[in-house]
């Protein structure tokens, strides 16, 4: 698997270069996020399962079926 040259923290990460960081990468139709303290473990999807996650979770919604 490749790994992506360009990754940006989360904004709620706080200043700093601590490692209770979130970071999203982007490739061609791919979203990679990871937690900076172990960024060998990475979660990969498309950006419309993510945007139904965030969706779900801004609603509070997840979990209510």
């Amino acid at each position: 698997m490749t790994t992506p040259d360009s990754w940006q923290k989360s904004s709620f990460s706080g200043g700093g270069d601590g490692n209770a960081c979130v970071e999203l990468a982007t490739e061609a139709h791919t979203i990679r996020l990871r937690e900076s303290d172990d960024p060998s473990t990475e979660l990969v999807t498309t950006p419309t399962p993510l945007a139904h996650l965030l969706h779900g979770l801004r609603a509070g919604t997840l979990g209510n079926t």
